[in-house]
């Protein structure tokens, strides 16, 4: 790899590492290149000056160049329904979706004047509980099948940890097996094998944590049993042999940080029974799932329900709240103070009102129906594009979710991502699109959501700007899989 940098007017940006890759491709990157630096130079400009006072120029690792937004991301002045705007003018279609939160679209009028309201009425932190946080904490459970009391906090990272370590003071137990190529947070004791160098990452058979950045304690990641997902075999077999030493599989419902990996049949109902039969907990992260696939979310589709489930993003509309719930059984650890879950924000008021008036909007007839139409379309019209250009690639996903993969071959876990999607061709496909007005992801183990703001015409203009992208790059995107 060679680190392509590029000058400001006042220091240098690492911006990113290039594979290898063939003159045509070097080309187009370049070409894209010099497109955006001429179509986004206000973007350019906050860019600059942001990058003097906040690391990478963005409040997130998550919305910088090294997440792949290169040569720099669009600054947004502003968000609508289904639709962003940019510093620079441009308006696009957004799956990007504030990377998930924004399930009703952007500004939903209904939380919006909740919050407001609140913010208004009742105030914002007060130190003591009010009427709103049991309000709010009443219409998760009345949502959420495997829910039966839940704790608000700030963030999904927050949620997951707590129900880390909950689970390790409910059974006694140390270990947590966890499934590679997901994302779980940031926390120490779960920020591992999120996307390993499977150099290091051990055999596909028996896989060895991996962390996913600097300053992890190796006796972290000795807590951690690593599978591959969508291994049946694999997972009977440890649960067999270390069973009772195993607090909890954490899980998504689908693997939503590598692409979007469905369960195979009969997959969850397997975590399920192992984790039944050894007295583990089985946790299930509906951060991205939650209220996304159904009102009470990944379980509620699949009929698998979990002993604790972690929520955010849907959960407000757009607005920061997070949660954890549980059986009673489970959650009577926090009520009675064997374990202690506190913090100064939790619940706020700000945070309750969104739930409550998230959640209400979503109770609305026909809501779900209609995103799983509008993602099924987009699906169905991408592989149809797909086909008749005869392009390796297949357009995957389930609801509200989906992605493309550039390769011939069907993705059942991490390893397959990793050694067989091209990348370099999905980036080719986001080019062509972001170009014709279509926002997501620059990542191809990102995902695009749809949103209940997401109209007929959107997904018309979607798959418009496609054909013409598919069409238009076709010799870039055809060849044999790597």
């Amino acid at each position: 790899m060679a680190d392509r940098e590029r000058e400001t007017d006042h220091t240098q940006y690492v911006l990113y590492a290039l594979l290898p890759m063939e003159a045509a491709e070097r080309v187009s990157q370049q070409a894209f290149d010099a497109w955006f630096r001429s179509e986004m130079p206000r973007s350019l400009e906050s860019w600059t000056e942001s990058s003097r006072t906040l690391p990478g120029g963005a409040g997130s690792s998550a919305r910088g160049t090294r997440a792949g937004w290169l040569p720099y991301p669009p600054f947004v002045t502003g968000g609508k329904g289904s639709r962003i705007a940019d510093l620079d003018g441009h308006e696009y279609v957004d799956y990007l979706l504030g990377l998930g939160p924004m399930l009703l679209g952007h500004r939903p009028p209904a939380v919006t004047e909740a919050v407001v309201r609140a913010i208004e009425e009742i105030g914002t932190v007060f130190g003591l509980p009010t009427e709103l946080e049991a309000n709010a904490a009443r219409a998760v459970v009345d949502a959420v099948p495997g829910v039966d009391m839940v704790r608000f906090s700030n963030s999904g990272s927050e949620a997951v940890g707590t129900a880390v370590r909950l689970a390790r003071a409910f059974t006694g137990r140390r270990k947590i097996l966890r499934f590679e190529g997901m994302y779980h947070g940031w926390l120490d004791t779960v920020y591992w094998s999120n996307h390993p160098d499977l150099a290091k990452a051990g055999p596909d058979d028996a896989p060895v944590a991996v962390p996913a950045g600097r300053g992890l304690l190796e006796e972290m990641g000795s807590s951690l049993v690593v599978l591959q997902w969508n291994d049946a075999e694999a997972v009977e077999r440890v649960m067999r042999e270390q069973g009772e030493e195993i607090a909890a599989i954490i899980t998504e419902p689908v693997m939503l940080n590598t692409g979007c990996i469905l369960p195979e049949p009969g997959y969850l109902e397997l975590l399920r029974e192992l984790t039944v039969a050894s007295g583990s907990l089985l946790i299930f992260d509906e951060v991205i799932t939650g209220f996304r696939l159904a009102r009470g979310g990944g379980q509620e589709l699949f009929r698998v329900t979990p002993d604790v489930t972690t929520m955010a993003k849907a959960l407000g509309g757009g607005f920061p709240v997070a949660a954890i719930g549980g059986s009673r059984e489970v959650m009577e650890l926090v009520a009675d103070g064997r374990y202690s879950h506190s913090g100064t924000y939790s619940s706020n008021a700000i945070a309750a009102a969104a739930v409550v008036a998230a959640l209400e909007e979503l109770r609305r007839p026909g809501v779900y129906p209609r995103l799983f139409d509008a993602g099924q379309r987009l699906r169905d019209g991408m592989n149809d594009l797909i086909a008749q250009l005869e392009i390796p690639a297949r357009s995957v996903g389930i609801g509200p979710l989906l992605q493309t993969w550039f390769t011939d071959r069907e993705i059942r876990n991490y390893r397959d991502a990793e050694r067989h999607a091209r990348p370099d061709r999905f980036t080719v496909f986001w080019h062509g699109m972001l170009q014709r007005g279509v926002l997501f992801h620059p990542g191809q183990f990102e995902n695009l959501f749809v949103s209940t703001a997401h109209t007929d015409e959107d997904v018309e203009l979607t798959l418009a700007a496609a054909a013409e992208t598919l069409r238009e790059a076709r010799s870039e995107l055809i060849g044999d899989p790597a």
